[in-house]
């Protein structure tokens, strides 16, 4: 009987504003946990006469060197870890020990005059107390710093030195300033140069630099050494011996190789070649190309060396495999909870990760979902019952014609195949969705990138019936000329293409994504004479297609501003535009501002397009989108205690519309109008930070708000009112 695995998954994120007795309660509370957190710390006692270090302060007299560098060598730091109060006791030694630690990190980072000194300040009003308090503060007085003057090299072994003098560029320059880590980096960098050509026992202990000052003022001449090889420390030098790959087995146990996958997806992962000279890098990356294998648990490369006397040795490699279970089952119940309409859903993944023995993915998963829908006047007792399937097919590599082994071998890809199939009944309608993608993704982790094409996106959206209450009161109605509404519950029919990447270095993170559809149903309508219904719309078996196009911009900067603090600046900007077939872009594809990821003093889709106000909230969803998003985000962010970090933030922008919609005046985009209708926000956040995943609280308050009758709600920064301007958001990850 097979084994099965049960996935239980909570639902994290919601928004809604808090009414003010709510925002009254929780900081009634607040007292509560405090107590709670109080009682997780300890208060260690301190012997009589002690003084406890309060604070420790690092300070420079060149203002432009950034200290929080060099104060972790501070040996004694006060303050809360893990949840617990720590007390210290100020200690001369400890301190002189300090100062002598931060004067060797300066000299190493070329301030080789550097002098560190100390003042323990205490507090006046303290000396009466049992353990007064006191201030330590550290001055460094770096002085000039020292720059590389020259650089030479004595390399012994022939062979070695005519590859670095030919194939290898140093880091290290005249002129830049000299640091202790600039030449660890220098090895680091020639230790794998020279071991990915061969050199399988090279190692950063055979290179050395010696630094001389003398007679240079702050000029240093850096000369590296390269060591002979000695096997040990009885050998003899010689020169380095160069290693080349003889042959590559596989296996996965005592019984051989029992991983069931194809030799050529073997072949394809592996870098290492037999024949070759032995590479680290190719190592490496062989170690990433079976991770990324989901029929594998883990991997491991063992060399063995066949002796010899020779220069010019062999290796023969032993790649051990160990496969994971093929099949599993996973179950994942989750509660709703959707304007009030409390509901249960359940959905159930097969999933088999070897399905045609190279490492391909299949997965099914059957969704049922049932909402209890209460407080429709005019409609049958109908409640909300959903029903999918939906299939993926995920292959470790491209799939695709007339790209070359070197191509695939150099490049870590997926290509995806989905389907999927939704029914969703309501009291108002009911849908049908039907769905069909094929995309690559590949990736290029030297470059920090990714990259996505879809290259066929298929969604074909069917409604098969709308109550006649429904139609009456937002569809047919003669006074109700909505354009959108009524868009979003007709038959449609989208054929997209796109492509979309990012970057990520940890400083800077840049996202980009455009797509577009319909141009070739539309080229194809015009060729085959195609029909037209009463929208003068193309068609396809009597469904109109949706034509538009879309781009969507995203950048991220972190200023480091201490060692667990730090200032983060986003913006992104989206603009999509329907034109030919449709003169409304599709409801999924249209933005929505507001919400915990955008301008967080209104809740989701509670702002915009411009200054439009919503005057109706049972159809306000659909008419507060826009062909334009714009968000301009500033937040602060900064480590508190145990798990807990805070931020502060600034928040604006808005939606519009490109059109000038009669049902949403105000919201279309003018170059001389858009600044006036940028929104603005600011407000607090507590993270709970638990490495895997990130539970984060936001309250925000408005600041500037585009929609107002006068100038208290137009600027409530001023005139600030809670019931009115303020928004809770309770959501799982940062924000950008």
């Amino acid at each position: 009987m097979k084994k099965t695995k049960t996935i239980i998954r909570i639902p994290f994120s919601f928004q809604r504003i808090w009414t003010a007795g709510e925002y009254v309660s929780f900081f009634l509370l607040q007292p509560i946990l405090l107590l709670l957190l109080a009682s997780c710390s300890t208060n260690e006692k301190l012997p009589e006469g002690a003084l406890e270090i309060k604070k420790v302060v690092v300070v420079s007299e060149n203002s432009s060197l950034n200290t929080d560098r060099y104060r972790p060598y501070v040996i004694q730091q006060p303050g809360l870890r893990e949840g617990k109060k720590i007390r210290v006791a100020y200690d001369s030694l400890k301190t002189a020990q300090s100062c002598e630690d931060i004067a060797k990190a300066l000299s190493n980072d070329g301030f080789l005059k550097a002098t560190v000194r100390s003042l323990c300040h205490v507090k006046k009003h303290t000396r009466k107390k049992r353990n007064p308090k006191c201030e330590v503060v550290y001055f460094l007085h770096p002085s000039t710093p020292y720059y590389i003057d020259s650089i030479t090299c004595d390399i012994p072994d022939r062979r070695i030195d005519s590859i670095l003098s030919n194939d290898y560029e140093m880091s290290l320059k005249k002129g830049m300033q000299f640091s202790v880590s600039a030449l660890n980096e220098e090895r680091s960098r020639i230790t794998a140069f020279l071991q990915s050509r061969g050199f399988y026992k090279f190692n950063r202990d055979f290179i050395r630099f010696v630094a001389d000052t003398i007679n240079k003022g702050n000029l240093v001449n850096i000369s590296m050494q390269l060591l002979l090889y000695r096997a040990n420390i009885r050998s003899a030098e010689q020169q380095h011996p160069c290693y080349f790959i003889r042959n590559i087995e596989y296996t996965s146990g005592t019984e051989g190789l029992n991983v069931n996958l194809r030799p050529g997806v073997l072949d394809e992962n592996t870098m290492l070649q037999a024949g070759k000279t032995y590479d680290g890098s190719a190592l490496q990356r062989t170690y990433q190309r079976f991770s990324r294998l989901n029929a594998l648990a883990y991997t491991n490369i063992q060399m063995k060396e066949l002796e010899t006397d020779s220069l010019d040795r062999n290796l023969d490699c032993l790649i051990q495999l160990s496969p994971k279970k093929p099949n599993s089952i996973s179950f994942q119940p989750e509660g709703t909870n959707t304007a009030g309409n409390l509901g249960a859903a359940l959905s159930v993944v097969y999933e088999n990760r070897n399905i045609f023995r190279g490492s391909e993915t299949f997965s099914l998963e059957l969704r049922g979902a049932y909402e209890a829908i209460t407080g429709l006047e005019g409609y049958n007792n109908q409640d909300y019952i959903e029903y999918g399937i939906e299939s993926r097919l995920e292959f470790p590599r491209f799939i695709l014609p007339f790209v070359s082994r070197t191509f695939r071998r150099n490049i870590q890809s997926t290509s995806e195949l989905s389907v999927a199939y939704n029914l969703q009944n309501r009291p108002e309608f009911h849908r049908r969705m039907f769905s069909a993608k094929w995309s690559y993704k590949w990736a290029e982790p030297r470059h920090h990138s990714k990259y996505t094409f879809d290259v066929l996106d298929l969604n074909y959206i069917y409604m098969p019936w709308i109550s006649e209450t429904f139609k009456r009161d937002y569809l047919d109605s003669l006074t109700n000329s909505n354009a959108i509404l009524r868009y979003n519950y007709e038959d449609l029919f989208i054929m997209k293409i796109g492509i979309g990447g990012t970057y990520n270095n940890g400083i800077n993170a840049l996202k980009f994504n455009v797509e577009t559809a319909g141009n070739l149903l539309s080229a194809f309508s015009r060729i085959a004479s195609l029909p037209k219904n009463s929208n003068n719309q193309h068609t396809l078996f009597n469904i109109a297609f949706a034509q538009y196009v879309k781009g969507d911009i995203d950048a991220t900067h972190v200023f480091k501003t201490g060692r667990n603090s730090e200032l983060v600046l986003h913006g992104s900007l989206g603009v999509a535009y329907p034109y030919g077939n449709s003169e409304v872009l599709p409801f999924e594809k249209r933005y929505f501002s507001g919400g915990a990821n955008s301008v967080r003093g209104w809740s989701v889709r509670g702002l915009g397009p411009g200054s439009y106000k919503g005057t109706d909230g049972r159809i306000d969803f659909i008419n507060q989108t826009g062909d334009i998003k714009l968000d301009l985000n500033m937040e602060y962010r900064t480590y508190l205690f145990w798990k807990f970090y805070g931020a502060a933030f600034l928040d604006a922008g808005n939606i519009w519309t490109i059109r000038d919609y009669e049902n949403q005046p105000g919201g279309q985009f003018r170059f001389n109008q858009f600044y006036k209708q940028l929104a603005a926000a600011y407000g607090l956040g507590i993270r709970l930070n638990f490495n895997y995943f990130i539970l984060r609280f936001d309250a925000g308050m408005k600041a500037v708000n585009p929609v107002y009758n006068n100038s208290r709600e137009h600027y409530p920064i001023f005139h600030p009112d809670l019931s009115r301007d303020f928004a809770f958001h309770f959501a799982v990850g940062l924000p950008f």
